[in-house]
């Protein structure tokens, strides 16, 4: 193996190569990636299949310069290489470690922050609004996936940048794949454009018959201007739907094969006006698993790279466990559906849509559509279940709000996700939902302290009339019942105690049991109750507590607009401690690590009782 990726420091390094040198380049970089995803985990598929592209990119435009925008950011390891982070990459995703994701404290190179899909191309022409403002010449460029193309966002800002003529270059990563497989009208538009190339060779056999005429030639190209549109629609005319928008379309072109990658983005960088590059590429490329397999390798932890098995234990998630229960449900129920954005598999829904045909629609990456279509189902008799991770569903808020909770609707929300998530860092942290629905009328939150309890609270919500929202973590799941009973639609005592109690939400019981059997130790007498109901819809009420003991709320939410201060507002008269997540933005790393650093283990909400109580006394 060469040690070409060794000399490269940054994006000028490209230049001294050839494209022999670029294509061994590529390879190097693949066997890099694999090898340090397989002991680090992460994005590994999205990264395969952009090598030739990024490294096209940076050898035709001048970063940071030129401004590359990454939508959603997953598959920037790259880009991340070959700009100073190769000796970092042992850090990838881990606490206070390379970031899976553009950041841009980590590098000038990267120059807008993502982690949500379909955002790439508006704020590429905010830049290029700037950009124009202050008289400044350089490239813009959002870099956006075919699956984030079926996000709103998206066509709103190609519509607005068509209308303004603004020079764009937006390059289209077509992969046919966003984390489950694309589906929708644009994902078979893309898929025709794949496939044909009538319009190209034709209208370069017109144009190469026009030169050949003497004198007139030339003008006649310029002539026939309307007889190369109508030729648009005679010869494929599901291939101008960029180019009605106003933008110039430039491909297919083969996102493997750097020399004509590098071609078309010369031809986008000399054009006029706003562009599209659609580039076909395979995700997973060069790794037989990741292409064999591109959704398990989409997100994957630590694995063998000679098997690409995951050396993780194959404990039941509580994804795995929605799933079940939701198939079990919906097998004796014909009126329960379920919906998905882009994530049927990821959310635990593959086993009804395999077994169940038609109860299970996946909308594509447009969460906010997910929620009006779920409230179309649901005022038409069924009780849709919408299957979307915490950090995502936020991107909704206004349609569970106006179309969901205003209209009373039977709408269950499977918040997937929230809470710590760890490694993916702070665009994906699950830490703000209780907030946000607490901010709804009608909405009735559901927190299991466990899987057992998932799947009562999941027969709990089907058989409601209103908006219920579910929400619980990413991982292997607890699988016996912490709470001793099962779920009835009540708050219970788990344990009984004096000096304090504690009112964990959710999953943060186990925390809460933990830290009451370490400070018994001390000699305090603690209680804890299972907080698993609450909500604009139900109140926030709690089992009968000693009115002189102290009152703890522990959740794994922020602190701001949480169960605690809703509970501390209603409970003005009683002394009360919260203990939630600091109001920020909770960085990456292990989620054991994040735990113990905001001290919201069992140890740390020990110590933070212990010291209340210490300082009550003085």
């Amino acid at each position: 193996m060469s040690n070409i990726l060794d000399q490269i420091n940054t994006p000028s390094d490209l230049n001294n190569l050839d494209e022999n040198e670029l294509k061994a380049l590529s390879e190097e970089i693949r066997e890099f990636l694999v090898d340090a995803v397989s002991k680090t985990g992460g994005h590994l598929a999205s990264n395969l299949g952009v090598v030739e592209l990024t490294l096209a990119l940076h050898k035709v435009f001048d970063a940071p310069k030129d401004k590359i925008i990454w939508d959603v950011g997953h598959q920037t390891y790259v880009h991340k290489l070959i700009t100073g982070r190769r000796e970092a990459f042992h850090s990838l995703r881990k606490t206070d470690g390379l970031s899976g994701f553009p950041k841009r404290n980590e590098s000038e190179y990267d120059v807008y922050d993502t982690g949500h899909s379909s955002t790439s191309v508006s704020a590429a022409y905010g830049m290029a609004m700037a950009r124009d403002i202050k008289g400044e010449g350089h490239e813009v460029i959002a870099v956006i996936g075919d699956g984030s193309m079926t996000g709103g966002p998206a066509f709103e800002a190609i519509n607005s940048i068509g209308q303004s003529g603004r020079k764009v270059i937006i390059v289209l990563n077509d992969n046919g794949m966003s984390i489950s497989k694309n589906i929708g009208g644009l994902s078979e538009h893309l898929g025709k454009l794949r496939t044909s190339t009538r319009y190209q060779d034709a209208k370069e056999t017109l144009k190469d018959a026009l030169d050949k005429v003497p004198l007139v030639g030339h003008g006649l190209k310029r002539a026939l201007g309307g007889t190369k549109e109508r030729i648009k629609y005679a010869i494929i005319n599901e291939g101008v739907l960029f180019e009605e928008l106003g933008l110039t379309y430039l491909g297919p072109v083969d996102g493997h094969d750097i020399e004509d990658l590098i071609s078309v983005f010369e031809l986008a960088k000399k054009a006029e006006g706003p562009v599209i590059v659609h580039a076909i590429t395979k995700k997973g490329k060069g790794y037989k698993p990741a292409e064999t397999y591109p959704d398990r390798f989409h997100g994957i932890g630590p694995f063998d790279k000679e098997t690409g098995k995951p050396l993780s234990s194959n404990k039941a998630t509580y994804s795995d466990l929605f799933g079940d229960a939701i198939y079990d449900i919906a097998k004796e129920n014909d009126k329960v559906t379920a919906i998905s954005a882009a994530m049927t598999d990821a959310t635990g829904l593959g086993m009804m849509s395999d077994r169940l045909k038609g109860r299970v629609f996946d909308v594509g990456i447009a969460e906010a559509n997910a929620v009006i279509v779920a409230a179309g189902q649901a005022l038409s008799g069924l009780h849709p279940v919408v299957a979307i991770y915490s950090s995502f569903l936020q991107r909704a808020y206004d349609e569970m709000l106006e179309d969901v909770c205003m209209q009373n609707l039977p709408v269950t929300f499977a918040v997937d996700r929230a809470g710590i998530v760890g490694s993916d860092g702070e665009t994906h942290q699950g830490i703000f939902d209780i907030s946000y629905f607490l901010t709804m009328p009608n909405m009735t939150i559901l927190t299991p302290c466990d899987g057992v309890q998932l799947k009562e609270m999941l027969e709990f919500a089907i058989n409601m009339d209103s908006p219920t929202a579910i929400r619980y973590p990413r991982g292997a799941a607890i699988t016996e019942s912490l709470a001793g009973e099962r779920f009835v639609g009540k708050n219970v005592i788990v344990r009984e105690g004096k000096d304090a109690v504690i009112l964990a939400v959710g999953t943060m019981l186990s925390h809460a049991l933990g830290a009451a059997e370490i400070l018994e130790k001390d000699g305090v007498s603690v209680g804890v109750a299972n907080i698993g109901i609450f909500g604009n819809a139900c109140g926030f009420d709690v089992p009968a507590i000693d009115e002189n003991a102290l009152v703890v709320t522990v959740e794994d939410n922020i602190k701001s607009g949480g169960f605690g201060e809703h509970f501390k507002a209603e409970n003005s008269d009683r002394d009360v401690l919260t203990i939630a997540w600091p109001n920020k933005f909770i960085e990456q790393g292990d989620s054991k690590d994040i735990y113990n650093r905001y001290e919201m283990d069992a140890e740390g909400i020990a110590k933070r009782i212990r010291e209340y109580l210490s300082a009550k006394e003085k």
